[in-house]
């Protein structure tokens, strides 16, 4: 049986050291950076870069996102790609 976009999520967090959450809820920043910080993308530990660019940058370094795009991501992961991020991060 295929997993829900929620269960998904949740899975990532699982996996990068974030808490579950009990109602449905797109990744925050900080969800997002220790996605970042999982697939060794150094954030300067400064603030914390745009969702969008964090999002951006998830997809290009799994693949799902040719490196000439440009531009950030202004929305939330789609179903594949967070199959494709949990993949990844699980590997």
């Amino acid at each position: 049986m295929t997993q829900t976009v929620d269960e998904l999520r949740n899975e990532i967090r699982r996996a990068t050291g974030r808490f579950e959450r009990e109602i449905s809820a797109t990744f925050t920043k900080e969800d997002l950076a220790a996605i970042c910080e999982a697939l060794d993308y150094d954030l300067n530990t400064g603030s914390l870069p745009p969702k969008s660019q964090m999002r951006a940058e998830i997809l290009e370094r799994i693949g799902e996102r040719d490196e000439d795009e440009t531009g950030e991501i202004d929305r939330a992961f789609r179903k594949d790609e967070l199959d494709a991020v949990t993949v990844f991060i699980n590997e």
